[in-house]
């Protein structure tokens, strides 16, 4: 060996020596981070989403009852009139025969709904209604209007729809001898009548 191979070796032996007896160096951590206080963190987001929550809930409720509109039939609404008052009420029903009347000035329909022996006298207070808004002799006509009680006892509708028979209860019908309810008025019921 030469004199460079020993001198390695003995350093090599002395630096192990050294390390033997010097106390052993901690183990390096690695950093922690500190706890997070979940507690007050959680408890505040849930206190948030509670009064945010309750405060969407108090507007949907309120906003939802002033904007209903109450779905009835001809004999349920006169069977709750104190109940419903003023509000909003769409009602459903047959046109009694005869009833349909139209006035040119100022421009409105007079008619009569009925349902289960209840009738209602409905005003309608435009010029314009649906096609199939008509008085069919032999052909009952269903009905819906929307609008409110008076306090005169009558009802007040700003919408009127009429229900028109499908193809397939023409069909029928038509086999019976009936008439398509569009075409023909009743006699004596003509859009120019006078309302009383």
């Amino acid at each position: 060996m030469s004199k460079l191979d020993d001198e390695l070796s003995k350093a090599v032996a002395e630096s192990e020596a050294q390390d033997a007896d010097a106390p052993p160096e901690p183990a390096t951590r690695a950093a922690e981070p500190l706890p997070k206080k979940k507690g007050l963190n959680n408890v505040g987001l849930l206190i948030a989403l509670l009064v945010m929550g309750g405060g969407v809930l108090t507007l949907v409720m309120t906003s939802f009852n002033k904007a209903a509109v109450y779905s009835k039939t001809v004999d349920q609404l006169v069977a709750e009139k104190s109940k419903i008052g003023t509000r909003s009420v769409r009602v459903a029903g047959n046109l009694v025969k005869g009833s349909l009347k139209r006035r040119d000035q100022p421009c409105e329909y007079r008619f009569t709904l009925e349902k289960n022996a209840q009738k209602i006298d409905v005003r309608y207070a435009q010029c314009i209604v649906p096609d199939t808004f008509r008085d069919v002799p032999g052909m009952d006509v269903e009905v819906t209007a929307e609008g409110k009680l008076t306090d005169e006892g009558h009802f007040e509708a700003n919408q009127i729809m009429a229900k028109c028979p499908s193809k397939y209860d023409m069909k029928d019908r038509a086999a019976k001898g009936e008439k398509a309810p569009h075409g023909e008025i009743a006699t004596g019921e003509t859009p120019g009548a006078q309302a009383n």
